[in-house]
């Protein structure tokens, strides 16, 4: 299919909720390393709202008390719990057969996560999908959501114009992204946040499992 033809020639995914089964892993580790500082644990909904944001950023919301001496600790312990359990992380089941799917059709695919450059390649690798994806933008290298760069750049490393892109991500930080970029975007809600929040940023659908975006997107992309 040629992609003048296709709706949404490139489709943006958040990494970590919308394609990789982390979150109940990165609020864990969230929760580990204020443990380890004897700093207070944010409970389940805090730690799962920050999901999505830079790990500065995101770390600092769920432990606002955080001195500055020991955010940069408390982001160490955030790794080292992360790094010890991301090799065990997997797909929502469906993901990859879906994504190899929108690609076979002739679409473009991206990643735009808060994760770092460094742990972004490592779980590309864990799972064999370095060559799936046509570009990837990291926290770490650019503006962190929901500022829109990452879209902007994307937009113009791939050459496609902001009306035929399509985000798709659990959080609300990758909507509202989206909205300052000027680009539609689709809410999983299997994720981070919960339906109730993710439509107050107004996403074209909410989806409960990757089966439902599956059906979405071949009706609408």
């Amino acid at each position: 299919m040629s992609s003048t033809s296709l709706r949404y020639e490139l489709i943006v995914w958040d990494w970590d909720g919308t394609l990789m089964d982390s979150t109940p892993t990165i609020v864990k580790c969230i929760q580990d390393a204020c443990r380890d500082l004897a700093l207070p644990v944010p409970d389940d909904s805090m730690a799962s709202h920050v999901i999505g944001l830079g790990i500065q950023e995101s770390l600092r919301k769920a432990c606002p008390t955080v001195s500055v001496d020991d955010h940069y600790k408390l982001i160490d312990r955030f790794r080292f719990h992360y790094l010890s359990k991301d090799h065990e992380l997997s797909l929502f089941e469906g993901a990859r057969d879906l994504l190899y799917g929108l690609k076979d059709k002739g679409h473009l695919l991206a990643v735009a996560t808060g994760k770092s450059r460094k742990v972004l390649d490592r779980s590309l690798g864990f799972h064999a999908l370095e060559d799936l994806f046509d570009d990837t933008r990291t926290a770490d290298e650019t503006f962190s959501k929901p500022h829109p760069a990452m879209l902007i750049e994307l937009s113009e490393s791939l050459m496609v114009p902001m009306d035929r892109m399509l985000m798709i991500g659990d959080t609300t930080h990758d909507l509202l992204m989206a909205n300052n970029a000027g680009a539609d975007a689709v809410a999983v809600t299997y994720g981070a946040h919960p339906e109730h929040v993710l439509k107050t940023e107004n996403p074209l659908v909410c989806v409960n499992n990757v089966s439902e975006l599956s059906d979405w997107l071949a009706g609408n992309a």
